[in-house]
């Protein structure tokens, strides 16, 4: 269901600077569960400021962790008391002065980048941070980043399915994103993307020209303005979609790189962490460049994400429930689905690469020669 060796997006760095109590602190509550991928995990900052991602299931009857408390780098679990390292080793059991080697939980390998936290929920040996996709965060000193995210009761099959597809724009973002205006409809309904695969995912770029600016910047120009739009999206398995997004006054061409005017230059970082088959953490971003900002500018487009993406939950909340009512259900493919079916066929080779390891491996443990004693 879920690629495992890859990293996951368990959200904003400062996300985890937080104590339960709502101020940045170190205090022993600081302590963030997350579902990610399936697997149950915590995470904490040590005093040093590293962060720790452990499995959130005590060794001992399965509490969570993620109800415990901090003491220094370590984590104890408040039913039995019994504190764990950021090895994920116990190290301490009030009553007793024996540990046994299996008193120990998950530690997974965790880095943070672009102001986001990764986790890997595969084999530790192959956490490579090379394999990080790229993005803009909000500490990046050329751009004017504002962060937020969501929930979503949803699969992430239908997240993946629906950002690897931007012609949705003009019907369900018709008043955010999109326009509802029939020269906007025909431009994004006639898009026609180039798209290049990736070892771990598709690069999509488009230009949709001579197109009335969306519906949510309409107040700032003046009616009847047009522009070239270029889309350049980088989309990564398990779930992260970048988009550098530049707005150009439209020149006379039909083809080719837009040549106008740029009148913003923009970034948007998304990533989509599936909790499990059923809901999705959604960790997101949008701002312009500091060259070419004016006022408000980063904070209009990002409030503008927020009310967009409400506009997709609605729609893949209601159609997630479809799906599992009737998953046999036989739909029918059309122009669009060119960017969605693409993406998700390396999803799937990815799953069955994974699988197919894992079943190599057994396969070899099962057949090896007995040790010599």
């Amino acid at each position: 269901m879920f690629v495992k060796n890859a990293w996951y997006n368990a959200g904003w760095d400062y996300l985890f600077t937080q104590s339960q109590k709502n101020s940045l602190t170190q205090a022993k509550g600081a302590l963030v569960a997350r579902k990610i991928a399936g697997e149950r995990v915590v995470l904490y900052r040590k005093p040093s400021g590293a962060i720790v991602a452990l499995e959130d299931r005590c060794a001992h009857r399965q509490a969570a962790l993620s109800l415990g408390q901090k003491e220094g780098d370590n984590i104890r679990c408040m039913y039995h008391g019994l504190r764990f390292g950021p090895d994920g080793k116990c190290n301490e059991i009030p009553g007793q002065d024996h540990i046994p080697s299996k008193a120990c939980v998950r530690a997974f390998p965790v880095v943070e980048r672009d102001n986001w936290v990764w986790v890997w929920m595969g084999d530790p040996a192959k956490a490579d941070e090379k394999l990080i996709p790229h993005a803009i965060g909000p500490s990046h000193p050329d751009w004017n980043v504002k962060t937020s995210q969501m929930h979503v009761n949803a699969s992430y099959r239908l997240e993946i399915a629906n950002l690897a597809d931007l012609t949705h724009l003009v019907w369900v973002h018709r008043d955010t994103l999109g326009a509802p205006d029939p020269m906007t409809r025909e431009k994004y309904t006639h898009i026609k993307p180039t798209f290049t695969m990736l070892p771990n995912g598709m690069r999509t770029e488009y230009v949709v020209r001579k197109s009335p600016i969306s519906t949510f910047l309409s107040h700032l120009f003046p009616p009847g303005t047009l522009f070239d739009l270029h889309f350049d999206v980088t989309h990564t398995i398990p779930c992260t979609w970048v988009l550098h997004f530049r707005v150009h006054i439209a020149d006379d061409r039909d083809e080719g790189a837009p040549t106008g005017p740029m009148i913003a230059d923009t970034w948007t970082s998304q990533a989509v962490t599936p909790n499990d088959a059923e809901s999705v953490d959604y960790y997101y971003s949008w701002g312009a460049a500091k060259h070419c900002e004016f006022p408000g500018l980063s904070e209009l487009l990002r409030d503008n994400l927020d009310d967009a993406f409400t506009e997709d939950r609605q729609v893949l909340e209601a159609q997630h429930i479809r799906v599992s009512e009737r998953p046999n259900f036989q739909t029918v493919s059309i122009i669009h689905d060119a960017g969605p079916s693409k993406i998700l066929r390396l999803l799937d080779e990815m799953l069955r690469a994974e699988a197919g390891d894992g079943a190599a491996t057994n396969s070899t443990a099962a057949h090896a020669e007995p040790a010599m004693a």
